[in-house]
């Protein structure tokens, strides 16, 4: 059983009501109360886009063509590649940067600009080229760790005079 539309509201009651809520002081309290409007000069259909970009609510990579983004990640990848653990995820993450290539060029088979596409084996060679040259930044021998801090002091020791 359906519900009967809502009769339909008339203009003078909305006028009325809103009247009524500035008389009670409804709207004294509202952020940017007594401050002028900031109205730009020429009339801009996309003025909110704009001023969201502006205040930076919105991240300005998400508006960039797909072409572009991809383009981007495969520039960035050995950063990707440095945080990945082992072959297998190395695999999957080009397969899956591959498929979404391939998806771009589905959508936009007119498009000049093209990402390029990432044999899982190259990903793997890469990889093994990353982390290879990333190895000797960190310390690995404990000894280096224990010649940096300080040497603490047995507790059976402090009482004790030399």
């Amino acid at each position: 059983m359906s519900t009967p539309p809502d009769p339909p509201v008339d203009p003078k009651d909305v006028e009325s009501a809103i009247e009524a809520a500035a008389r009670r002081g409804d709207f004294d309290d509202l952020p940017g109360a007594g401050k002028p409007l900031d109205l730009p000069d020429t009339h801009d259909p996309d003025w909110w886009v704009n001023q969201r970009i502006a205040s930076g609510d919105i991240d300005t990579e998400a508006l960039l063509p797909v072409v572009v983004l991809l383009r981007k990640e495969y520039e960035a990848r050995d950063e990707t590649l440095a945080a990945l653990p082992d072959e297998s995820s190395v695999r999957e993450y080009a397969a899956d940067f591959t498929e979404r290539v391939h998806e771009d060029r589905r959508a936009n088979p007119f498009q000049r600009m093209l990402a390029p596409a990432w044999d899982a084996d190259d990903a793997v060679a890469r990889w093994r080229q990353v982390r290879a040259l990333r190895a000797p930044e960190t310390p690995s021998a404990p000894a280096e760790e224990l010649s940096s801090k300080p040497r603490r002091r047995r507790w059976w020791w402090f009482g004790r005079r030399s």
